[in-house]
């Protein structure tokens, strides 16, 4: 799986808040496991990056 990196490099994205979200998408799916890893060649970080990118998942922020 590639990283998209058009969508990494958009200005008005928050590199902080994206960062947290695929640190918290990759341990969700270091415990529950997904097919995409097994297709990424077990890269974990890498699928959460991409899922995150290609809004797959979604995050928000608690106040």
């Amino acid at each position: 799986m590639i990283i998209p990196l058009d969508k990494l490099i958009v200005k008005d994205s928050n590199v902080y808040e994206m960062t947290n979200a695929a640190i918290k998408r990759a341990h969700q799916l270091t415990i529950t496991g997904d097919e995409e890893i097994e297709q990424n060649g077990g890269k974990v970080v890498s699928t959460a990056i991409a899922q995150v990118l290609n809004k797959k998942v979604e995050y928000r922020i608690e106040e």
